[in-house]
């Protein structure tokens, strides 16, 4: 793992910080998933925020037949 260095306001790090705790990551994580996206960096589920994590696999008993059906007759 590379470091790196940046300059940044402090009131931008403060609230990063709130920001990172508040949804149990680092500004790390938080600067290296954003980074990570607009770079088109393949996203690694280890680094996943514990909102993916926790939705992660609810939708594996999911009907695609119905939802298909769901998608059909609302945009119609």
């Amino acid at each position: 793992m590379a470091k790196l260095t940046l300059s940044v306001d402090a009131s931008v790090i403060a609230r990063a910080k709130r920001y990172a705790k508040q949804r149990g990551m680092s500004v790390s994580q938080m600067v290296e998933t954003y980074l990570g996206a607009v770079a088109g960096a393949a996203p690694d589920a280890s680094r996943d925020t514990p909102v993916l994590r926790s939705l992660r696999g609810t939708l594996k008993k999911a009907d695609l037949e119905e939802y298909r059906r769901h998608l059909a007759a609302r945009y119609r």
